[in-house]
C-alpha cells in the first residue's frame, strides 16, 4: 500500500470535448464528466474547490490541456501536467474513467513529476514566438519558389548573388517582371560588390521568360514583402512583451551568437525561474539536448537525443551556428568536436554548451565572460589613445620622461 501524500487529488482525463474528472478524497471517490466549452470549465473548477481539492493532475492531450490548465490556474487550483509516456496504464484495462483514477491515486502518493509550464505572460508570449517561426519558415518557402520560377526560365541569377532577396536581387527581379529591359540594363541594378561580378550576370540574366513566368515573380515577391511587414509587426511585440524581463534578456544577449530576438524567443520557452528545473542538467535533458540513454544488460543501444521542446532546440542550433563563427569558446570547441563527430552533432553539443550557460548567467543573474578573452588588454586597447591623450594634456608624460 502506498503512503498518500496529499488528501485530496483530482485526475482528469482531457479530450477535445470532455473531460472526465475523478476525485479521491479520505477513501471517497467521485467521477464526473464536464463538456470544454468556457462555462463547463468553471463548472468543473467549481466543484474541485468545493471538493477541496489540492492537486489536479491531467495529461498533457496536445493542446486540448492548456484551456483546462487556465481554467485551474484562474480558480486557485494547483494544477499539474504530467508526460502521457510516464503514467501508462496497463494494457486492457484502459477506458477514460480508469485514466482519471489512475491519476489521481498516483498524484495522491506523489509519484508524479510535473511538465514545466510557464506563467500566463510567457504562455501567451509564446504564441507570438512560434508564429513568427512559422512565418519565417514561410518566407523561406516562397525565396525557394522564386529560385525555381527563375531557373525554370533558364535565369540562372541564384547562381551568382548569395541572397535571392537582397537588395540588388530583387531589384533585378523587378525589372524582369516588368520586362523591356536587357540583361546589360538589368545587371546595372548591382549595389556593392556585386558590380564587380556584372559580366557573369549578364550571361544569368538571358533567358526566355513568359508572361506566366513574370505573373508567378510578381505574386511571389508580393507575397514576401506581406510577410516581411507582418514578421517585423510580430518582432516588435516580442520585444515589447520583454519589459517585465529587461535583466534576463540583456544577460543572454551578451551570449555570442544571440541578438535581442533570439534571446527573446529563448525566455519565452524556459522563462526566469531556473528553479522550476533545479540543475542545469534537467533543463538540457528537457530541452533535448543531451543525449539519450538507453542501455540493457549492459549494452549501450543508442544515444540519440529525444524528442522534446523542438522549437527551443531550433532555437538553440541556430545560436550554436553563428557563436561557433566568433572568436569565443564555442569556436574551438566546435572545431575539436566536428572533426571526429561530424557538423550537426558538433552543432547540438554547442548547442548544449549554450543552454548550459544560459542556466547559470539567469541563475546568478551575471553577464557572459568568455575565459578565451582578455577583457582587461580589450579594455586597454579601447582606451589607451584617449588615456595616453589626457596624461600628455595635464604633463604627466613629460614628467615621466624628465624621471631618470
Amino acid at each position: 500500500m502506498l503512503e498518500v501524500l496529499i488528501g485530496s487529488c483530482a485526475g482528469l482525463d482531457v479530450h477535445r470535448r470532455q473531460v472526465v474528472c475523478t476525485v479521491i478524497r479520505e477513501g471517497r471517490k467521485e467521477t464526473r464528466e464536464y463538456g470544454t466549452f468556457t462555462r463547463e470549465l468553471k463548472e468543473l473548477s467549481v466543484w474541485l474547490c468545493r471538493e477541496q481539492v489540492e492537486l489536479a493532475v491531467m495529461e498533457s492531450t496536445g493542446i486540448f490541456w492548456k484551456a483546462v490548465f487556465a481554467s485551474l490556474e484562474e480558480a486557485g487550483i494547483q494544477g499539474c501536467v504530467v508526460n502521457a509516456r510516464h503514467v501508462k496504464q496497463v494494457p486492457g484495462r484502459k477506458t477514460d474513467v480508469c485514466d482519471s483514477e489512475w491519476l489521481a491515486e498516483l498524484g495522491r502518493c506523489g509519484l508524479l513529476r510535473p511538465s514545466f509550464i510557464p506563467p500566463r505572460d510567457l504562455r501567451e508570449l509564446r504564441l507570438l514566438t512560434r508564429y513568427r517561426r512559422k512565418l519565417s519558415g514561410i518566407i523561406a518557402g516562397e525565396k525557394n519558389r522564386l529560385h525555381k520560377v527563375l531557373d525554370d526560365a533558364g535565369i540562372r541569377l541564384g547562381c551568382v548573388v548569395s541572397d535571392i532577396d537582397g537588395v540588388s536581387a530583387r531589384s533585378m527581379v523587378e525589372a524582369l517582371v516588368k520586362g523591356g529591359f536587357t540583361p546589360e540594363q538589368i545587371a546595372e541594378e548591382a549595389l556593392g560588390q556585386l558590380r564587380k561580378k556584372k559580366d557573369q550576370l549578364q550571361l544569368a540574366l538571358e533567358g526566355e521568360i513568359s508572361d506566366r513566368h513574370r505573373l508567378v515573380l510578381k505574386k511571389i515577391q508580393s507575397h514576401i514583402k506581406w510577410l516581411d511587414r507582418h514578421t517585423a509587426l510580430i518582432d516588435g511585440q516580442i520585444v515589447a512583451g520583454m519589459k517585465p524581463y529587461q535583466e534576463e534578456w540583456k544577460l543572454l544577449q551578451t551570449i555570442p551568437g544571440l541578438d535581442a530576438l533570439s534571446a527573446a524567443m529563448l525566455l519565452a520557452e524556459i522563462g526566469v525561474d531556473m528553479s522550476r528545473f533545479g540543475s542545469k542538467d534537467r533543463l538540457c535533458s528537457w530541452a533535448g539536448m543531451c543525449p539519450g540513454n538507453q542501455e540493457s544488460a549492459g549494452k549501450r543501444k543508442t544515444g540519440r537525443v529525444r524528442k522534446a521542446n523542438c522549437y527551443l532546440r531550433s532555437l538553440l542550433c541556430e545560436a550554436a551556428n553563428s557563436a561557433r563563427k566568433t572568436q569565443s569558446q564555442f569556436q574551438g570547441f566546435y572545431k575539436g568536436l566536428v572533426i571526429r563527430r561530424g557538423h550537426k552533432r558538433a552543432i547540438v553539443a554547442v548547442g548544449h554548451k549554450i543552454l548550459e550557460i544560459i542556466y547559470v548567467l539567469i541563475s546568478r543573474k551575471e553577464p557572459y565572460r568568455d575565459p578565451e578573452i582578455d577583457y582587461e588588454a580589450l579594455v586597454v586597447h579601447r582606451n589607451a589613445p584617449r588615456w595616453i591623450e589626457a596624461l600628455s594634456r595635464y604633463g604627466y608624460l613629460a614628467r615621466l620622461r624628465r624621471c631618470p
